[in-house]
């Protein structure tokens, strides 16, 4: 059989794979502790559905993600007027364009208000290791049980964390976000402290 140019093209940039895999990495991370949402920025009603228990008097939402990303879209949807510029997509990748420079706080006619963001470019964890602590506290009051204080977790005799893991009892890709969160913080903390 022979597949037009269009055919491939239409493949080719159809992003819907990465639908999947973005849900499947935001809910490890939540860790079913905060929901996650997938909604299309365009529609209003799914939108303002998906996203009203956050949307109240006196509630404030802020956007923040990528250049690109729907940011404003979503700021101008649920506002149901365009209050935030917004770019065309690249041709060529199909990706949004980088339009908001500065923060703006928009009022939502329900009193809530919304915060649309311009995109970052990196995040990095600056000491956070009480955020770590207080989110993986399971593994934590874990770690505090093995033999060695300076246990890595990685093997040594007596680590409750392995044993817990071994047990099925602690998931252990849970534990290497744990991990990997506390040596991203430890990394950038030191940086900063140059």
């Amino acid at each position: 059989d022979n597949i037009s140019e269009e055919e491939i093209e239409e493949d080719f940039f159809d992003p819907s794979w990465l639908l999947d895999y973005y849900l499947d990495e935001a809910s490890s991370i939540a860790d079913g502790s905060i929901p996650v949402v997938c909604l299309n920025a365009l529609d209003r009603a799914e939108t303002t559905s998906l996203l009203s228990p956050y949307l109240g008097p006196g509630r404030t939402v802020a956007f923040v993600g990528s250049s690109g990303v729907g940011k404003s879209t979503l700021t101008n949807t649920l506002i149901g007027t365009t209050v935030a510029p917004t770019g065309e997509f690249h041709v060529d990748s199909g990706q949004g364009r980088h339009t908001t420079t500065r923060r703006q706080l928009h009022f939502v006619d329900d009193g809530a208000l919304l915060l649309d963001t311009p995109g970052l470019r990196e995040v990095q964890l600056v000491d956070a290791a009480r955020g770590i602590r207080a989110v993986f506290a399971d593994l934590e009051e874990l770690a505090s049980r093995c033999r060695f204080r300076d246990c890595k977790h990685e093997g040594e005799p007596g680590c409750a964390i392995a044993e817990a893991v071994e047990r099925g009892d602690v998931d252990p890709d849970r534990v290497a976000r744990w991990e990997k969160l506390a040596r991203e913080d430890r990394a950038n903390s030191d940086e900063l402290d140059e």
